[in-house]
């Protein structure tokens, strides 16, 4: 959702900067990805002027020289724009006013004549798509000189929010000025639909138009009015510059209208020219199955009977909720529209939305449901501009079917209650006063407070718990809530062993370099193709959501890499050279799935049976800018990188790994191997997990390149690590002695299988054996390789002698050769 400040502002203003007020928003719940700008830099030398003439160029043909009026006099400014003439208002930038592209405006010669200055397209502004003239104001907007950011926003600045699936109001400019009137405590101003337009059209609405619901569970409210003398044409500046602020293209003024009233209040609409409806006839159904139409977008669609559709009394005019058809869409020819604004049923959009690949601005309010109150709201409101700035007539009367309002849910709130669940105790009147800033209704009974959740609120407010966190954030919990112990008085509990190694596992990975990041356990059905999950792969079969409140949120992710390349995305774009995150956290798969392929399904003793596996994984990744270097003078992380960061990060928690080649979908061919606890291999299980080079069209998804990653289910390394079972050995008393040896196996042979058997072979008195070495060549034969291992024997109780040591490496000699190797002499 993007608001400009300017729109907010208007309704209310608390005077902060808009880095404070958007710090503010994310500090109470609303959050806000980043301040954006739109338009030029600043306003400074952007101002109102008169065109007092427009002649000819003496050299150019298509050129004029214009005598332009800027409050302070008048200077001459050439123009190419055909639509100039003498007498517009129009938005004039003088010299040394910086545009939006960065370029700072000079005074310049044009064919032999000096210009002093420009006058402005919308596109120049950024406040619309017509490049073709110049920006003509509205007569008696405003006088030459007055600046242009009075009338129209110029320097506009964009907070854009990350809006919550249960936050619905917050996808209306007026509900996010109800969120800074909550927390600022500046006046808001009264909602625009306070008022309502006055009819001047002829009859009744019923005369022209009528509805009839034949899928009342799915439409529980549909409203309808009635314009007439309508006038199709571009809206104005002003209009068209928020809209474009807003991310919406601005298209003609019924349209924008439609468009800025759903910005607006949350809610979504939609014109029909009603000469295309025949008898003026409604009919609001299920599709039959088969049934197609082509929608607004040019596509031809076709539904089943879970699909809702609004009809005349022979085809489909529009998907309910989401996308209007091209056969009544409004156009040039448009006199008379009847204007629609209905409540549907958010999940069976929701369905419909997925099933037809479509999404819309409407939908992805309509999927979380709204409320019936809110259709009234909107009908003011577009009445008013519709009047205003297309001359129509509003036909007295509102078509109204369906079920109506419900009566407001009132939950109620014991003061006593807070305090119990965030630990702060917050008096009655304070938790009234916070409540009704945010449009709550209240009456109190002694210690209890009885909350009539507004309309905008009706499918997040719910019960008690959810009246505490409206009162408790709004607080400042940085200054106000105390840091206290919780009060344990009977026993004082301790974390098990899988919890401190859980959270010694995520200290180690934060101390190696990692941000941790919290991501979604829900996402979107895209999330396989995105990863490459052919649907045979146990983490390709999504566990949906029946009841999901957004189609970006309906499914549980089958991995944690998704939501490390997301944040990833994000902080790359907002211009970090470099990123190591990590994530600690569930993922979820269909029983069934196999441990050994990096679709892990072990479970911590205690935790909860379910449908799906719900396995704790932990991963990493790392990605940069090669051109911001890494590390130093590396270029980017590569496989040896994760490995590194790998290997250190079991080593803290007394797992030693190995590795072998494997591949995975979303891995990079040849680059990527399956980890698992050493000295396991089938015995063990298999595969712990996966490590490696992200594949490049992953990486490219996302917009995240040379990505490295792994990712690991924790319940087997818990069960591995030796941490908390160490003894005390004294490592100085007996010296080891060290030996290198080269061991030559056919080249299939993986070094830690290698590694494994001199292991084996070396016994209890072989301590350690690294790979330092490998080596390819005439010497070892076609079809060889020689590994380099450094071996170190020790014993604790005498220093060993070198029969004692021969001794061993006969053994080792003897486990190489079942794998088909022999030790180099």
């Amino acid at each position: 959702m993007k608001v400009p400040v300017h729109w907010l502002t208007e309704y209310c203003d608390p005077g902060w900067e808009p880095e404070r007020l958007a710090e503010r928003l994310a500090m109470t719940g609303t959050e806000v990805e980043r301040v954006a700008e739109v338009g030029p830099p600043t306003a400074d030398g952007f101002v109102v002027g008169r065109v007092k003439s427009a002649e000819a160029h003496p050299d150019a043909d298509r050129l004029r020289v214009c005598t332009v009026d800027d409050g302070e006099g008048e200077r001459t400014i050439v123009c190419g724009a055909p639509n100039v003439a003498a007498g517009q208002l129009v938005p004039v930038a003088l010299p040394g006013a910086v545009m939006p592209d960065g370029t700072k405006l000079k005074k310049a010669k044009l064919r032999g004549v000096t210009s002093d200055g420009m006058i402005l397209s919308e596109t120049e502004l950024e406040a619309g798509e017509d490049s073709g003239g110049i920006a003509v104001l509205p007569e008696g907007s405003a006088e030459p000189g007055t600046p242009l950011a009075e009338v129209v926003p110029v320097a506009e600045k964009v907070l854009e929010l990350e809006v919550t699936s249960n936050r619905s109001d917050c996808q209306a400019v007026y509900g996010v000025a109800r969120e800074v009137h909550a927390i600022s405590g500046a006046p808001l101003a009264d909602g625009p639909w306070s008022e309502d337009a006055e009819a001047g059209g002829e009859g009744e609405a019923s005369d022209y138009a009528s509805v009839r619901i034949e899928a009342p569970g799915l439409c529980p409210r549909f409203t309808a009015r009635v314009f007439t003398d309508v006038t199709i044409g571009p809206s104005p500046l002003w209009l068209k510059a928020r809209l474009s602020a807003a991310g919406q293209r601005p298209i003609n003024n019924v349209v924008d209208i439609t468009n800025y009233v759903m910005l607006l209040s949350g809610q979504p609409l939609h014109a029909f020219d009603l000469d295309e409806v025949p008898g003026g006839e409604i009919v609001v159904r299920r599709a039959k199955d088969g049934e197609k139409m082509t929608t607004l977008d040019g596509v031809e669609r076709t539904f089943d009977s879970d699909a809702v559709l609004v009809c005349d009394r022979d085809k489909p005019l529009g998907i309910a909720g989401i996308m209007g058809g091209e056969v009544s869409e409004v156009s040039e020819k448009t006199t008379r529209v009847l204007l629609e604004v209905a409540t549907w049923n958010g999940v069976n959009i929701l369905r419909t939305s997925r099933k037809l690949g479509l999404r819309s601005e409407a939908s992805a309010r309509f999927e979380k449901q709204l409320h019936p109150a809110l259709t009234m709201r909107a009908q003011r409101v577009a009445s008013a501009l519709m009047v205003e700035l297309c001359g129509a007539k509003l036909v007295p009367g509102t078509i109204d079917e369906g079920e109506g309002e419900p009566e407001p849910r009132v939950v109620t709130l014991r003061a006593s209650r807070v305090e119990e669940l965030i630990g702060l105790g917050i008096d009655v009147d304070t938790c009234v006063e916070r409540l009704e800033r945010l449009g709550f209704a209240t009456e109190v009974e002694g210690e209890q407070i009885r909350a009539s959740v507004p309309p905008e609120r009706s499918e997040d407010v719910k019960r008690e718990a959810d009246l505490v966190e409206e009162v408790a954030r709004l607080a400042d919990l940085d200054t106000e809530l105390p840091s206290t112990l919780p009060s344990v008085p009977e026993r004082i509990g301790r974390l098990s062993r899988e919890q401190l190694l859980r959270r010694r596992a995520e200290d180690a990975l934060r101390g190696l370099g990692a941000d941790e990041v919290v991501g979604w356990s829900l996402t979107d059905r895209g999330i396989a193709d995105r990863l490459r999950l052919p649907e045979v792969d146990p983490a390709g079969e999504l566990i949906e959501l029946s009841n999901p409140l957004s189609a970006e949120q309906s499914v549980l992710r089958p991995l944690l890499l998704g939501s490390l390349l997301e944040a990833a995305r994000l902080n790359l774009a907002r211009g970090a050279p470099r990123v190591a995150l990590f994530e600690s956290g569930h993922v979820y798969l269909r029983e069934g799935a196999v441990a050994g392929d990096g679709h892990l399904a072990g479970e911590f003793p205690g935790d909860h049976p379910a449908p799906a596996h719900e396995p704790h994984r932990i991963a990493y990744l790392a990605a940069g800018d090669p051109a911001a270097g890494w590390r130093g003078e590396d270029p980017k992380p590569d496989f040896f990188t994760a490995k590194g960061v790998l290997e250190s990060f079991a080593a803290q928690l007394g797992v030693a790994l190995s590795f072998e080649a494997a591949e995975r979908p979303y891995l990079h061919p040849g680059r990527s191997a399956a980890v698992s606890v050493d000295g396991g291999g089938e015995e063990s299980g298999g595969p712990v997990g996966w490590i490696g080079e992200v594949h490049p069209l992953v990486g490219r998804e996302w917009d995240v390149e040379g990505a490295v990653a792994f990712e690991l289910d924790l319940a087997p390394l818990i069960a591995a690590s030796e941490w908390g079972s160490e003894a005390y050995r004294d490592v100085t008393t007996f010296p080891p002695v060290h030996q290198d040896v080269a061991v030559v196996v056919p080249e299939d042979v993986p070094a830690s299988v290698v590694r494994r058997a001199v292991i084996e072979g070396g016994g209890e008195l072989l301590h350690s054996a690294e790979a330092f070495d490998l080596y390819r060549g005439d010497q070892v034969g076609q079809g060889n390789k020689s590994l380099a291992l450094r071996l170190a024997f020790w014993s604790p109780e005498r220093t060993l002698t070198e029969e004692e040591v021969s001794g061993r490496r006969d053994k080792i000699r003897a486990a190489l050769s079942e794998l088909g190797g022999s030790l180099r002499e």
